[in-house]
């Protein structure tokens, strides 16, 4: 800080009490004044020499984790108000049921020993049994409408692929007319549209009923969101080997577990019911979905 020697330094009154402000040794100082007298501009000069030039420190990156932003396409749009319409206004419920397999494998594995022509997947007779399901009981294959409510006469059959844009549900029509090659057929084809973006509207506008198959992904079980305006939605699970009880007696057996995602308004629970059993009974008794 400047001292009382400082008074003997000639200098103005305004450089000197800039000088003090600002912490500047007068002595230290040239002046350019008369006879050496230290003026403004030479205290200016050494607290402009004097000022900390160095980048001040950059602030705290706020507090979370690094991300990207991924423009939602139109596709994804629809999806998201969809199925946030869907969980929002529709009365879900859920039913689940557990389905041994052993014998549908031991006819899958037959069936495509029998020829190359087609190569039959589990979720083949799923399709298959849903859609024989639907037409033994016809009250599943419905959706609510406000003065009506509206029983398909058509079994066809939703089936839900997953895309780079996004979930969409393709159809299989008539699906309770036709076999489990067909089905077969129909389905690989419409996945290959789906992911590569060329289905065309009536490939999946319409139908009664969906079927969503995580199965292949090992998930034991879930509970699907309906797809509106139909009234139920069947999440497939992985069939795997469970203890079971059998005679009376402890036993391994490959199930699969279904749940039945339910709109109130359209479907009660005893239809909900009856419709699982009779999907069951076809699981579990594939060769009655070839006759």
């Amino acid at each position: 800080m400047p001292s009382d020697s400082d008074h003997r330094i000639v200098a103005s009154p305004l450089a000197r009490r800039i000088a003090r402000d600002g912490g500047v040794d007068l002595k230290a100082v040239r002046g350019s004044g008369p006879h050496g007298r230290v003026v403004r501009a030479d205290v200016d000069s050494v607290l402009s020499r004097s000022v900390d030039v160095s980048p001040a420190p950059a602030a705290a990156a706020p507090f979370g984790p690094a991300f990207e932003e991924i423009p939602n396409s139109s596709m994804r749009k629809v999806i998201a108000r969809r199925l946030t319409e869907a969980k929002a206004t529709i009365p879900h419920f859920y039913l689940s049921i557990d389905c041994e397999l052993e014998s549908l494998l031991k006819v899958r594995a037959e069936l495509n020993g029998r020829s190359d022509a087609y190569k039959l997947s589990v979720n083949d007779f799923v399709v298959r049994a849903v859609a024989l399901a639907l037409r033994k009981v016809p009250a599943a294959n419905a959706s609510w409408g406000e003065e009506a409510i509206r029983r398909y006469v058509d079994v066809d059959i939703s089936v839900a692929v997953a895309t780079p844009s996004g979930l969409i549900t393709p159809i299989v029509r008539h699906a309770d007319r036709k076999g489990l090659a067909g089905i077969s057929g129909e389905m690989k084809a419409l996945a290959v549209k789906a992911r590569d973006g060329k289905l065309r509207p009536e490939d999946f506008q319409g139908g009664g009923f969906t079927i969503s198959n995580l199965g292949m992904y090992g998930v034991r079980d879930f509970a699907a969101i309906i797809n509106p305006p139909q009234g139920c939605i069947l999440a497939v699970g992985a069939g795997e080997q469970r203890p079971v009880v059998k005679a009376g007696a402890l036993a391994i057996a490959t199930v699969m577990t279904c749940t039945l995602s339910v709109d109130h308004r359209v479907v009660d629970g005893a239809v909900g019911a009856e419709f699982l059993a009779a999907f069951k009974a076809l699981i579990e008794d594939p060769l009655a979905m070839l006759l």
